[in-house]
Order: C-alpha cells, then sequence, then structure tokens
C-alpha cells in the first residue's frame, strides 16, 4: 500500500466536518486540523478516506470491529433479519438465543439485560450494584475508563496526582457524584485492600477492568479482588466492554478464572453493530424487575435499542466467526508480532520504550520505567509519542494520537502487522 500524501488537500467533507463538529470529530480522536477524516468504506483492515487515501486500520472503530469491517458473515446475517423486523424494543427469538449462548459462554451470566453502549451497561452495573445493597460509593482505579458517564469518566483525565483515594471531576463536567467515589491504584492489593476495608459500610462495588488501558491485571490482583470484596460483602463488577470476546471467547472470566457478581459487555459483540450486555448473579440482577418498581429494591433498567433482533443477528454471527478454529491463536499470535516488533523497532533505534498488552492488544509509552499501573504510564514521553502518531496517519496508519490502545483484528495478517512496523520505523526517523 502506498503512503498517503503528507501534505494533502482539504477536503470537501473534512471542511464540512469542521464546520459542524467540535475539532472535526464526534469524540476522541483530537486530530490537528491537517489530519480530520472522513472515512467513506472499510474492508477487512484497511479502510478509506473520503479522498481515496487508504489506511491500515489500528482503531478498528475503537475495538468493536474485532473480526474486521464488513465481515461478509456479519453482513448477510444482518442482511436476512432487517427483512424480517429491524426493532420491536422487546423480547425477540435472536435475543433470546443470544442470551443462551453468552449464559454458556460465562456461567457467571445468570440473569441479563442488553442495551447499545458499553457506557449504559457499566452505568446500570454500578446503578444495580447501589440498589441491590443500599450503598452508595463505589471504588474504581486510576485511570480507568469505563464509559461516558460520571463513575466512568472520573479519573481517566485529571488536573492533579497524588489525591487518593478520592474522586475528581475532571472530563465529568463536574458532577458530584465524584463524592461517592473512590479511586485505588491499579494493581496494588494492598492499597485497594484497605480502601475495601475502611468503606464496606458504605460500600456498594468495586469496578475493574482487567485490561485497563492496556495495562493487564495480574492474577494475584484479580483473584485478590474476589477474595477481598466476598469478605466484605461488597459487589465485584468487571468492566468487560475491551477483554470481553477478546482474551477469551469467554473474556476476563474465563481468562483469569474469576467470577464476579457483574459483568458489562460491549463492542466486539456487534462486530460494530451497536450491542451491549449486562448480567450477573440471579438475586442481584432480581433488581430489575418491573413487578418491583412499586417498591425501594427496584433499579429501572431498560433500552429502545438494545439487544434488537438485528444487533443481536449481528452478534451471533461474530460469535460464529469467534468460535470458529484458529480464531483466538491468529489474534494472539498478530498481537505479539505487534509488540515484538514495536520493541524491535525501537531498540534498534536507541529509543527506551515498554510496549504491553496482551492478544490483540498492544500498546508503548516512551519511558525505562515499567508500565504496571497509571502513574508509571505518566512517566512516557507524551509529547513525542503523539508526534510518532500523527506521522503514522500521514503515512497511511489510522491511529488514535490519544495514546489509547492499538487493536489488532481478527481481519489483521503478517502484511498488516509489518507495514505497522514499517510506518512506525520511518515515523520514527
Amino acid at each position: 500500500m502506498e503512503a498517503a500524501n503528507k501534505n494533502p488537500p482539504q477536503s470537501d467533507w473534512a471542511e464540512r466536518a469542521k464546520r459542524l463538529f467540535p475539532a472535526g470529530s464526534n469524540g476522541e480522536y483530537d486530530l490537528p486540523n491537517d489530519l480530520v477524516r472522513v472515512f467513506k468504506n472499510g474492508q477487512g483492515c484497511r479502510i478509506w478516506d473520503s479522498e481515496g487515501r487508504e489506511y491500515f486500520d489500528y482503531t478498528m472503530a475503537w475495538g468493536s470491529a474485532l473480526i474486521g469491517h464488513g465481515h461478509p458473515q456479519v453482513v448477510e446475517a444482518v442482511a436476512r433479519q432487517a427483512a424480517l423486523g429491524i426493532n420491536f424494543a422487546a423480547m425477540s427469538t435472536p435475543l433470546v438465543e443470544l442470551a443462551e449462548r453468552l449464559a454458556e459462554i460465562s456461567p457467571c451470566l445468570e440473569r441479563m439485560r442488553f442495551v447499545s453502549t458499553g457506557t449504559e451497561a457499566t452505568m446500570t452495573c454500578i446503578r444495580i450494584a447501589r440498589g441491590a445493597t443500599g450503598k452508595s460509593k463505589i471504588l474504581k482505579f486510576e485511570g480507568a475508563f469505563h464509559g461516558s458517564h460520571v463513575e466512568g469518566v472520573a479519573n481517566f483525565f485529571w488536573s492533579r496526582k497524588g489525591g487518593l483515594p478520592a474522586a475528581e471531576a475532571t472530563g465529568t463536567g463536574g458532577a458530584s457524584a465524584v463524592m461517592d467515589l473512590l479511586v485505588s491504584p491499579y494493581n496494588d492489593l494492598g492499597a485497594a485492600e484497605q480502601l475495601i476495608a475502611d468503606n464496606a459500610d458504605d460500600l456498594a462495588a468495586v469496578i475493574i477492568d482487567p485490561v485497563q488501558r492496556s495495562v493487564l491485571a495480574t492474577q494475584e490482583f484479580m483473584t485478590g479482588l474476589r477474595q477481598i470484596t466476598e469478605r466484605h460483602g461488597v459487589l465485584l463488577i468487571f468492566d468487560e466492554v475491551v477483554s470481553g470476546f477478546r482474551l477469551d471467547l469467554g473474556g476476563a472470566c474465563a481468562y483469569y478464572g474469576v467470577t464476579p457478581d457483574l459483568l458489562a459487555y460491549g463492542k466486539a459483540l456487534g462486530g460494530g453493530f451497536p450491542i451491549a450486555a449486562l448480567g450477573g448473579r440471579a438475586d442481584v440482577m432480581d433488581e430489575v424487575r418491573e413487578d418491583r418498581h412499586e417498591t425501594d429494591r427496584y433499579v429501572w433498567a431498560a433500552s429502545t435499542t438494545g439487544g434488537g433482533p438485528v444487533t443481536s443477528a449481528a452478534a451471533h454471527a461474530v460469535l460464529d466467526v469467534l468460535g470458529a478454529p484458529g480464531a483466538y491463536e491468529h489474534l494472539f499470535a498478530m498481537g505479539a508480532r505487534l509488540r515484538d516488533g514495536i520493541a524491535a523497532t525501537f531498540a534498534k533505534r536507541g529509543i527506551a520504550a515498554q510496549v504491553y498488552g496482551q492478544g490483540p492488544l498492544a500498546q508503548f509509552q516512551l519511558t525505562d520505567i515499567a508500565v504496571v499501573d497509571m502513574q508509571s504510564e505518566t512517566t512516557g514521553d507524551r509529547k513525542r509519542r503523539r508526534e510518532i502518531d500523527l506521522e503514522l496517519v500521514r503515512l497511511g496508519i489510522f491511529i488514535n494520537p490519544m495514546l489509547t490502545k492499538i487493536y489488532v483484528s481478527l481481519a489483521h495478517d503478517a502484511a498488516a502487522v509489518d507495514a505497522y512496523l514499517e510506518a512506525l520505523d520511518a515515523a520514527i526517523a
């Protein structure tokens, strides 16, 4: 593939986007004016912009296109179901069958509800935890993003350091709900144990993303959190919006052998279509039963489009593709090839870099300090890293320059990974 023109003429589409969207974006890219892009089509791991420029995609719709763009099995399943009905906002046969499949994949899903986004799934898990326990506080980990609600955004972007365990409102719009939010360092079991013990009387749940910012939780951390929360009567929520179907078909639950009380799925389940699921223990999930709506043991949880028949059909196709022989071997092999190649590229150039991630996830920081949590991640040279990412976009690698995850999909092959590595070396140079 030829590199994208480094100084392309401004497209009419880009100008139209910049007139109506803040910074020419629908969110979370922070591209400079000359790199605003509007895309027209995608196939596999490649996408093309409105000017016809081709890119290898390493955002993959923020990881939702885990099996690749425009996968024929998804396209066929969606077209077939659309002719039978797009949405009923009620139970449908594809949705019931999908719930049955997920219950087999993840036995902790005794009861479920479906929504349209990971944000809704994690937000509803938190609301259910508060309703089920009668407690108000939530503990999250520093640097975690759990969706675009207050608890999800707080301390993802932050303006001060060393202020734990209190949360701060940066990125939330200044909502007061951060007063009920505790923040603990990631992968620090001792700190989490102390916070949980000190606040157990008011603490409804602990929520964790097992691949937070591509930093993998340790086995000791995950196992220890389960033991500590059970000991203190605190619910444990797995945010599997990213780890779900990516670390394993059974997600982090299967990968770590740890069962939470509630979990949230999203992103990869729909292959790019908007679907998410939440569920867990039957007694906890019963908080959403509508026959409780006139009592104080009721948590409202519904969605107009969540789990519609078309998106459910897409999810069935995704699970079929991921369940095929060799799918996870390929995802893990390509992820490892990318991480190893990034490390070798920086080493060849004599630049200190930490490369991390697992399965089809990768990330790197320009630092000589091992990245295990948010504080160690911030030792990286963010300015230089951003310059590299922006140059990658100019060279035909579409990547988010806000230092978010590098996503590999089932459609990425050795040639696609090598194209990233060649562009990375050129960008560094």
